[in-house]
Order: structure tokens, then C-alpha cells, then sequence
């Protein structure tokens, strides 16, 4: 676990090295290893990259929202937040909370987003979905030119 906090850590505190006028779009990414999406995002914050949702990003990408400056994250209509408690594997495969590692992964989201969870009951194992325009109300509009 505390190998996890110094990946988190170390994604909020990165700079971004470098400018670019690309864009990662994000469309339908259902999330995975919360270490994967660490150092995915660690990679993108320090390339300059916008970052275009205009789909699904669920349960460990939402890690981009604490990784990428706000001004770099864009949303389309399209754009749809998926939210839940981090979890680990037991004994047969079962799922079970992780509370220390849900309070670190609430931890880095951006005010806006930890008040809307929490408006919804906080992160727990069912997922909870942002989108249409509450999610457009705390992030910028992905324009046309922007994402095509």
C-alpha cells in the first residue's frame, strides 16, 4: 500500500515538462490497475498533452482528473465519469474494499468532483456516473476543432 501512496503522490506532484498541441482521447476506457493508469498519467502530464474524454472513463482512469492539469481536459457530450471504491482481491476472487486506498484515489480529485461524490454518498463499490452538464459545468467543452 504505501508503494501505491508514493506512485499518487509522486503523479500530483509531477510538473508538466514540455509543451505539445496533441490530444489523448479518452472513449471507452473501463479503468484497470490503479498502478497502470498511474503511470500512464504520469507520462501524459509530463508530455504537455491535452486530454479529450468523449466516452467512458471509469473507475481507475478517473485518476487523469488529479494527474492532468484542469486547463489540459476537455469533455465532449459525449463524456461520462465512472466512479467507485478501490477494491483488492481476496481469497477466491472476491472483491473487497480497500479504505485507505479509496480516501488516497478520493483525495486527488479535484474539489468539484470530491463534492459531487460526496453529494452521492462517497465512493463505494457501486459505481455513480458523471456526465452531461454537471460534468460540462466543472470542465471545459471539448470544441469541434479540438478533438476531430
Amino acid at each position: 500500500m504505501k508503494i501505491l501512496t508514493c506512485l499518487l503522490a509522486a503523479v500530483l506532484l509531477l510538473g508538466a515538462v514540455g509543451t505539445s498541441h496533441a490530444a489523448v482521447r479518452i472513449t471507452d476506457d473501463r479503468g484497470g490497475r490503479i498502478g497502470t493508469y498511474v503511470t500512464k498519467f504520469q507520462h501524459l502530464r509530463s508530455s504537455g498533452e491535452s486530454v479529450v474524454i468523449d466516452g467512458l472513463c471509469a473507475s481507475a482512469c478517473t485518476i487523469v482528473l488529479g494527474a492532468v492539469p484542469r486547463d489540459r481536459i476537455c469533455v465532449t457530450p459525449r463524456a461520462t465519469l465512472g466512479f467507485h471504491a478501490a477494491y483488492d482481491f481476496a481469497d477466491g476472487g472476491r472483491t473487497v474494499t480497500d479504505p485507505e486506498a479509496t480516501m488516497l484515489l478520493y483525495s486527488m480529485y479535484p474539489t468539484s468532483v470530491q463534492h459531487w461524490i460526496a453529494a452521492r454518498g462517497g465512493l463505494r463499490p457501486q459505481m455513480i456516473f458523471l456526465r452531461g452538464r454537471q460534468l460540462q459545468a466543472m470542465y471545459q467543452p471539448c470544441y469541434p476543432a479540438r478533438y476531430e
